[in-house]
């Protein structure tokens, strides 16, 4: 997946109000407010100084001219910050038949409605038969080359591993992908310190059947394209 716009570097000032940042654009010194796409904690991507990319924009229908879309990290890697790009990427690689254990579906349909009160992030149907695959985003690294999600509580994550659990429980193939946009992780495992309730989720989605996926990106100022598939840690969470 391409940027629609060629990515300018700038350096954070701060971030706040969760969607907000201040930047300073290195072409000309001008201080401008990029939008944030991540409400997450973003730990260690989020620290004044940092060297970012943003995507301008002269949508009249938007309010600021700026999307913050990556961070440049020690090394010459990259970690991408737009929570709402996985689902284009994995999307695109789902359709092109890219993911081997998600190929072979014939129709892939995106936020269906499922559950008690969600829509799943896709739907894949076929004659044999239908797959649920929630999709998240991932860009925490603490340790090594550990990719870990989440970055902090999430109610909502839980949630959609319980209702992935419903549907295994009723014969349907369940599947929850994560998707690393970092270059510098190799492995992927739960953040259970900083989310135990998730990591009990996590724990009983997989005794009910529920898939677990992880995969990487390729990242740089062009874009972003899907990665190869990650070794995730079998180890009990919770």
């Amino acid at each position: 997946m391409r940027f629609q716009t060629p990515l300018v570097p700038a350096r954070l000032v701060r971030r706040y109000k969760r969607f907000l940042a201040d930047m300073v654009l290195e072409a000309d010194g001008r201080e401008v407010v990029a939008h944030c796409p991540n409400p997450g904690a973003m730990l260690g991507l989020a620290d004044p100084g940092m060297r970012c990319w943003l995507e301008p924009n002269d949508d009249p229908r938007k309010k600021l001219g700026f999307g913050w879309r990556l961070v440049e990290l020690p090394g010459g890697h990259m970690a991408g910050i737009d929570a709402g790009l996985p689902n284009r990427v994995v999307g695109d690689a789902l359709r092109a038949g890219r993911i081997a254990p998600l190929a072979g579906y014939e129709t892939v349909r995106a936020e269906v409605r499922y559950g008690k009160a969600s829509r799943v992030d896709f739907l894949l149907s076929g004659k044999g038969g239908q797959a649920y695959v929630e999709v998240k985003n991932v860009h925490l690294r603490r340790e090594g080359d550990w990719a870990e999600f989440p970055d902090c509580v999430t109610a909502r994550g839980a949630r959609h591993l319980a209702e992935l659990s419903d549907m295994a429980a009723q014969g349907h193939r369940a599947v929850m992908l994560y998707l690393v946009q970092r270059s510098d992780c190799a492995r992927f495992r739960l953040a259970s310190d900083l989310d135990p309730a998730y990591a009990r989720a996590f724990d009983a989605a997989g005794a009910a059947g529920v898939e677990v996926l992880a995969y990487g990106t390729r990242l740089s100022p062009e874009g972003i394209g899907f990665g190869d598939q990650m070794p995730v840690d079998p180890a009990p969470q919770a």
